[in-house]
């Protein structure tokens, strides 16, 4: 097939690429990079299957050529970013899912839909299902990601109902893995960053709000496997283990041999006290289910860091 992928020089836009590329599919990657980079799709360029297009998805979209599918994971997606880039992040949640959907209608494709386990707030129901409509503070600042990934959801249901595109929804929940970002905010580059450099491990709160985490390369198979052979229902793909912040920063510690110290900071506002999904959807309907664990996934991921860290 050939497909189009919006975020692609991002964290989880260029595992894509390299999955989708590698099964034999050709890929338009499409990004401006405001917070993904060229270096995380270096290894495809120039190789057969792989074209990418400099362009911000907020603005009209156009793909020469017949697509079969458009999976659309443009997004700012730590909250780092989207604190810093609140507009953007309103943006691309909006216009550029809807001009992702018209490029789907208008090429006659398969349309999927990066969203997020954000939709479902700060939840009053644990584990959460895909029935769960959520606890989300539409002014708080995490707001303008939890809510451009609502609108986004539901604009992709609008065009499936209304226009009849074929249309399929993931709600991701929090993935790691090597081509995060040392800086990007996010609990578990914090914590290996923190304990490769010597320095204390921040954990805001008293570190018992739990968090499930995936490995990157767990969730692409859950992607493709949705894409492929889903439906348009939003399907939750994430690893219900779940662990409390402070273990995290204890196996951390453990697996990179530091002595740091952890220290305490305030709860940011609205941060949710419980996440993790509930898969049972997923692995009825798609045999999907997580295989890496948090210790071999961490394991997989900090020799990364440990390489970013050596070139700063």
């Amino acid at each position: 097939m050939r497909l189009v992928v919006t975020g692609a020089a991002g964290f989880l836009g260029s595992h894509l690429t390299d999955r989708l590329v590698a099964d034999g599919h050709s890929v338009v990657g499409v990004d401006n990079c405001i917070t993904g980079t060229m270096a995380n799709l270096a290894h495809v360029e120039g190789r057969d299957g792989f074209t990418f297009i400099h362009h911000d998805v907020s603005t009209y979209i156009t793909v020469d050529g017949h697509v079969d599918g458009v999976l659309h994971f443009a997004s700012p997606a730590s909250p780092i970013d989207y604190l810093e880039l609140p507009i953007q992040t309103l943006k691309v949640g909006s216009l550029g899912t809807h001009n992702a959907l018209g490029l789907a209608k208008a090429k006659g494709a398969r349309y999927f839909l990066a969203s997020t386990s954000e939709v479902y707030g700060d939840p009053q129901v644990h584990p959460q299902p895909e029935t769960y409509w959520g606890h989300v503070n539409p002014i708080g600042p995490r707001g303008v990601y939890d809510e451009a990934k609502r609108f986004a959801e539901a604009m992709t249901m609008a065009y499936h109902r209304y226009h009849g595109v074929d249309t399929r929804i993931v709600r991701i929940f929090n993935t790691y893995g090597p081509r995060m970002r040392p800086s990007d905010g996010r609990v578990v580059s914090n914590f290996i960053v923190q304990a490769l450099r010597g320095d204390p491990l921040t954990v805001y709160g008293d570190g018992n709000q739990s968090r499930s985490f995936c490995y990157v390369d767990d969730l692409i198979d859950g992607i493709v496997r949705l894409f492929l052979h889903g439906d348009a229902e939003p399907v939750n793909v994430g690893n219900p283990g779940e662990f409390t912040v402070c273990q995290l920063a204890e196996l951390v510690l453990e697996l990179t041999g530091s002595s740091s110290e952890l220290i305490f900071e305030p709860l940011p506002v609205d941060d949710p006290k419980v996440r993790q999904p509930d898969i049972t959807r997923a692995t009825e309907t798609l045999g999907w289910e997580p295989h890496v664990s948090l210790r071999d996934g961490l394991t997989k991921t900090i020799p990364y860091f440990e390489q970013q860290l050596s070139r700063a």
